[in-house]
């Protein structure tokens, strides 16, 4: 009789196999649009670039008359006015903040402008000069208020925002300043030349060297590097050394002074000083600092961008007003633009490191 022993089959030699890790795969997988998101938050400019070329597109497709010389030269006029201010609003904004209040500081430093020139016998340098102490000084209430009683910049610009369209009320008398009054120099940001045809004012020249100015100082001074770096933690830039506060004062101060230069730009434009202009301003800086590609959370973001995002906010409001649409629904549509511009920089600013 024979009995059958079990035999059992040993293991088989070597190292055990991998194990597949379907989690890390699917996180690791670098789909198209994983890949387009980290393009535009690596070059925040990018999306802005693309919607003004498509913007353009389509306004001249609705409307020949888009691309007309004179037409052309009237969006470059009204970008000269926003696109300062944005200056303005991306250092702020580039901080963690917001200024409510630079339409107003605008305002007002133009008013200061004017009526000391015009009515009251002031020299015009320094009528500009003292515009530019009112811009200088409001812009440093915001960050006094800001940095030393520690409140929130929407609520202390939302107040000095009807502080300072007060005061200029209370200056001007509710009344406005014809160019005829105001001296040549104070005007002179509204004088046009041709380049290639299109009539270019120096307000819009100004405008650009002031973009030049600031983006050097923003990428290449220990200055500009702070202020990203106080946008992106506060916590951590005042670890590092860095005095947070007086980098925030100097923020605002700073905004203050190109505010002024914004309101020269205004006075020239406009060939007039009025204490009522500007009533969109504060929504259009915002509106072009957002769609450029600043994050209002802080610390990303370029002026560049701030500089597409008022030509994309000039380009819709011509281009609606254009196609007759009513100023109302130009306005509805730049509303539009703030929260397709929010979404997209919380989507961005999920990706992954």
């Amino acid at each position: 009789m024979t009995t059958d022993t079990a035999q059992t089959n040993p293991p088989p030699a070597g190292p055990p196999p991998a194990q597949h890790d379907l989690a890390s795969e699917f996180l690791d997988r670098s789909t198209p649009i994983s890949r387009l998101r980290n393009l535009l938050h690596r070059y925040p400019a990018l999306s802005p670039a693309i919607v003004l070329v498509v913007a353009i597109v389509i306004f001249g497709i609705i409307s020949p008359r888009f691309f007309f010389v004179n037409n052309l030269s009237l969006i470059t006029q009204q970008v000269a006015v926003v696109g300062t201010l944005a200056i303005a609003q991306t250092l702020v904004i580039l901080t963690a903040g917001i200024d409510l209040s630079v339409g107003a500081i605008m305002v007002l430093a133009s008013m200061v402008m004017a009526q000391t020139a015009a009515r009251n016998g002031v020299p015009a340098p320094l009528a500009l000069l003292l515009g530019l102490i009112v811009g200088l000084a409001a812009g440093g209430l915001n960050g006094v208020l800001v940095t030393r009683l520690k409140l929130p910049p929407f609520i202390v610009t939302l107040g000095t925002l009807n502080i300072f369209l007060a005061i200029t009320l209370l200056h001007s008398n509710s009344a406005s300043v014809v160019g005829t009054d105001i001296p040549g120099l104070i005007t002179w940001t509204g004088t046009t030349f041709p380049v290639v045809g299109v009539g270019i004012t120096y307000g819009v020249v100004l405008m650009l060297v002031l973009y030049i100015v600031m983006a050097f100082v923003m990428g290449r001074t220990a200055w500009g590097r702070h202020v990203y770096a106080v946008g992106d933690d506060k916590e951590a830039a005042r670890l590092t050394g860095i005095r947070v506060n007086r980098v925030l004062l100097s923020v605002y101060v700073v905004a203050g002074a190109i505010l002024a230069v914004g309101a020269w730009i205004q006075i020239g434009r406009a060939d007039a000083a009025s204490p009522n202009a500007g009533t969109d301003l504060n929504l259009d800086s915002i509106t072009a600092v957002v769609i450029g590609g600043t994050s209002l959370f802080g610390g990303r973001g370029t002026l560049w961008g701030s500089l597409l995002g008022a030509l994309i906010v000039g380009v819709f409001r011509n281009g609606l007003a254009l196609a007759g649409l009513d100023v109302l629904y130009q306005t509805l549509a730049v509303g539009i633009l703030v929260i397709v511009a929010v979404s997209l920089d919380q989507w961005i600013r999920k990706v992954r490191n």
